[in-house]
């Protein structure tokens, strides 16, 4: 296999699962917010959903780096400054994803929190620049698709956003099970939370697979 193939084939497991590790995700949390089983049962169910959640984050935080270097072996340029910033991205990004995982009982979680939201945002403002600049100069004139999949991948990261921001409710009740300290007037805020979340979960299945199409079909190429 080439350099080419190998980074190809990385970028389709990510691909795959980034989409079936937050569809394992959405169907585990309809158990934790489900009143009618026991909390023992729930609390199981949130340990399986917390678990998946890693995968998608793991997945989403390499997916730049890969990508940036399939498209590097594709015949799109780089300077050095550039192609150093691509390729420690990817790490930079999942140290920070695995860091807030397994050390949330940390002190400085709240800080790393802060940042890692504030990161994202700076993410999506590069990617959104990047593909103006792209498209003003000409500089993906004969690649037009690979802005669409950089947009697309903003776009993902904001569903992401609004999806943490949605879920403050469903957080402060999981809190509160763990503690046996919940109600039914809890158990509504958590179901409420969730509903909030489902239509940008949907959304985030929809465009990654409208990513891989683009990828795949190449659109707008001559």
């Amino acid at each position: 296999m080439t350099p080419y193939d190998i980074a190809l084939l990385i970028h389709i497991l990510l691909f795959c699962y980034w989409l079936g590790g937050d569809v394992g995700v959405f169907y585990s949390s309809q158990f934790v917010v489900d009143s009618k089983l026991s909390r023992e049962t729930r609390l199981t169910a949130a340990k399986i959903m917390l678990g998946c959640d890693l995968v998608p984050k793991i997945c989403m935080s390499l997916m730049l780096t890969v990508g940036g270097i399939l498209a590097h072996y594709l015949g799109i340029e780089h300077s050095l400054w550039q192609l150093i910033g691509i390729i420690l991205l990817g790490p930079i990004w999942l140290t920070m994803v695995l860091v807030l995982h397994y050390k949330h009982n940390a002190s400085y979680i709240p800080l790393l929190t802060k940042v890692d939201y504030l990161f994202r945002w700076a993410v999506i403002a590069g990617l959104i620049a990047s593909s103006i600049y792209a498209y003003n100069t000409g500089r993906l004139a004969d690649n037009p698709w690979i802005i669409i999949k950089l947009l697309g991948f903003a776009f993902l990261i904001f569903c992401g956003l609004m999806i943490r921001i949605n879920l403050k409710e469903f957080s402060i009740t999981y809190a509160k099970m763990l503690q046996d300290s919940h109600d039914d007037a809890d158990n509504l805020q958590m179901v409420r939370s969730l509903k909030k979340v489902k239509p940008w979960v949907v959304l985030i299945w929809f465009v990654l697979i409208f990513e891989a199409y683009v990828g795949i079909a190449k659109p707008l190429m001559s």
